[in-house]
């Protein structure tokens, strides 16, 4: 695939490979002159959902073209996730053509990218080992009695 991307961008192709989640194959694909990475989140048609999340959010986070994920995305909480992982879209179409109605469907799907695309550009809460407050502790009704 690398190859490929290659010979295709001297031939001044516009290449979009569809890989793997390895991060060194997307990284030379980026070298090689590809216009997108395109991970698989699992086997095309399948709707398994993606099977490697941690390979997508370290794709995400070390190329500089547009990261797709490609193939196996069977609910909106799938493209929600891809999109919360970074990708700059998701490439869906099995699981809307194979839903009980496909409208309502691609309609969710939408919605859930949206979401997932801006709760990764608003950026997440950080993790924590303990709970942390966050009602005031001032201004409280009562407080004063």
């Amino acid at each position: 695939t690398v190859e490929a991307t290659r010979i295709l961008v001297r031939e001044d192709f516009v290449v979009l490979p569809y890989t793997t989640t390895d991060l060194v194959t997307a990284l030379r694909l980026e070298d090689a002159g590809a216009a997108t990475v395109m991970p698989l989140g699992s086997m095309i048609g399948s709707g398994q959902g993606v099977q490697d999340w941690e390979g997508i959010r370290r794709i995400a986070e070390r190329v500089s073209v547009p990261v797709v994920c490609d193939a196996g995305i069977g609910v909106p909480s799938d493209a929600v996730r891809v999109m919360e992982a970074g990708a700059a879209a998701c490439l869906i179409n099995t699981a809307v053509s194979r839903s009980d109605n496909p409208v309502v469907m691609a309609r969710a799907m939408r919605q859930a990218v949206i979401a997932g695309r801006l709760g990764y550009r608003a950026g997440r809460m950080p993790r924590s080992e303990f709970a942390i407050p966050s009602s005031p502790a001032t201004g409280l009704v009562g407080a004063g009695l």
